[in-house]
């Protein structure tokens, strides 16, 4: 989404974000077309689609699963996470395009039920046990279907419709098959190469997009352990020191751990709010967003609060709680008591002192 508070729609950023990805998917099938033919001219058009639909799907699959812990480390990936539902819905057509030209070519041709056939295509030339059973025939596409079906629910229940009707843990939950259909797509092609490439870039090639993904999410991890490390014991009046002002530029806000809770504090201006750290849309975490248009707005999808109130702009009801707060020689301090919603919390000057 756009800075500004809308719901999920299709806008000029989001036609040419797609467009852009679109030329990029066909100028790749053109070059790699093109060299495939080149290299190999026997090579059918077929086998072409099939491979480079797989490629394309696997490397759009891992630049999509990265997006995300990048986007924790570093605010400058923000622009891929606010479009990253167009990139798993692009991934899930290539894998559509990958799997119905598989289905056609090797399992429609004789008197089986394709889909019956995925599964006892192999059984004459593996058995478990068996005599003489050799793994490169290990039925590897059974494995490609599980995750294809997986991709397939989360592309069908991406738009905000399903989210509202399912709500947000359940959606969340759904979609966090993704590292299961992940998992299943590795098994499916290490053990598909094995059935025709015996190179060893292919599995050192899978191996380094393994590590990447593990290693960001490892990092985005310890990251975050790093927010919930120290708890801060309670000050005056049931007051939890948060952070120093120092640490917040003008329209910018901060995680922190207050109490058993995370909170999001905020500067705008010469004032200091304090809110729920946690979108009302998809749980994202409020306090890596900024303040746009006068609206705290997340950084996953670009919905907005006010941070006085944390109520959403008109049209739109959402509300997040907000929290009392003070500032006390250049620190932030919060009471992890919510103020009543959508009542108005003054915030705190930067010159502000406790009583004693």
């Amino acid at each position: 989404m756009s800075g500004k508070y809308k719901a999920v729609g299709w806008n000029r950023q989001k036609r040419l974000y797609d467009g852009v990805m679109a030329l990029l998917i066909l100028g790749g099938l053109l070059a790699f077309a093109v060299v495939t033919f080149t290299v190999n001219p026997n090579m059918t058009p077929e086998t072409v689609i099939l491979r480079f639909t797989a490629g394309a799907a696997l490397l759009l699959l891992h630049v999509i699963l990265c997006i995300g812990p990048l986007a924790r480390m570093n605010p400058k990936f923000h622009l891929l996470l606010y479009n990253r539902r167009h990139l798993g819905v692009t991934m899930f057509l290539l894998a559509l395009i990958h799997s119905v030209f598989a289905t056609l070519n090797f399992h429609s041709l004789g008197g089986v039920n394709p889909l019956v056939s995925i599964f006892t295509a192999y059984q004459v030339d593996y058995a478990i046990p068996g005599e003489g059973a050799r793994f490169a025939n290990f039925p590897f596409e059974p494995f490609g279907l599980f995750a294809f079906l997986i991709l397939f629910l989360m592309a069908a229940t991406s738009h905000d419709f399903w989210l509202n009707i399912l709500g947000a843990s359940v959606w969340k939950t759904l979609h966090v098959l993704v590292y299961v259909a992940y998992g299943l797509i590795l098994i499916h092609v290490a053990l598909g190469a094995l059935q025709f490439e015996r190179h060893l870039a292919y599995p050192v090639v899978l191996g380094i997009g393994f590590v990447v993904v593990v290693g960001l999410h490892l990092l985005a991890q310890r990251r975050e352990a790093g927010i919930d490390k120290y708890v801060s014991p309670p000050g005056e009046d049931g007051f939890i020191e948060a952070c120093p002002v120092s640490e917040l530029q003008d329209g910018h806000g901060k995680s922190v751990r207050i109490g058993e809770d995370r909170l999001a504090v905020f500067r705008d201006g010469d004032r200091i709010y304090a809110l729920s750290n946690v979108c009302r849309h998809q749980g994202g975490p409020i306090g890596e967003g900024r303040i746009l248009d006068g609206c705290i707005t997340c950084p996953w999808h670009g919905w907005q609060y006010r941070p006085d109130t944390g109520t959403s702009p008109p049209p739109f009801h959402e509300v997040i709680a907000t929290y009392p707060v003070r500032v006390v020689d250049g620190r932030i301090y919060v009471k992890p008591e919510a103020n009543p919603l959508e009542s108005t919390a003054e915030g705190a000057l930067f010159t502000e002192v406790a009583s004693s």
